[in-house]
């Protein structure tokens, strides 16, 4: 299985449509808990808008909201609305139970800047 395949989104805007949160998960009792990678640090996650960026005298299409689990606390500043760059962004593909689909992650976010802010 594919994992960890790095995924460059530079042609692409990310904007925040949820902030990040600690990632939970159901425990074998059926309770959520916080969860952790195999070292037992702890996961977040954020919900993003992802839109292709059109070149001139192009159509950019539709976009995808996309779920990314972050293997750090991102910190303060990445609230509803914020465009935001990926670091060291990889994606991964899954199948549990007849189902599959891509699972993306990174080390973390930083804020796109004026450049997409005024583009959007």
């Amino acid at each position: 299985m594919l994992r960890n395949i790095p995924a460059n989104m530079q042609g692409y805007k990310l904007m925040v449509t949820e902030p990040p949160q600690p990632k939970m998960r159901e425990n074998d009792n059926g309770m959520q808990e916080i969860a952790t990678d195999r070292n037992g640090v702890q996961q977040f996650v954020v919900s993003l808008f992802a839109k292709r960026k059109a070149q001139p005298g192009e159509f950019a299409g539709k976009g995808e909201e996309i779920r990314v689990t972050l293997t750090a606390d991102p910190g303060e500043g990445f609230e509803e609305g914020a465009y935001v760059h990926l670091i060291d962004a990889t994606v991964s593909h899954w199948e549990n139970n007849g189902r599959s689909g891509l699972s993306f992650k990174a080390n973390g976010l930083t804020p796109a800047g004026a450049d997409l802010s005024a583009a959007a």
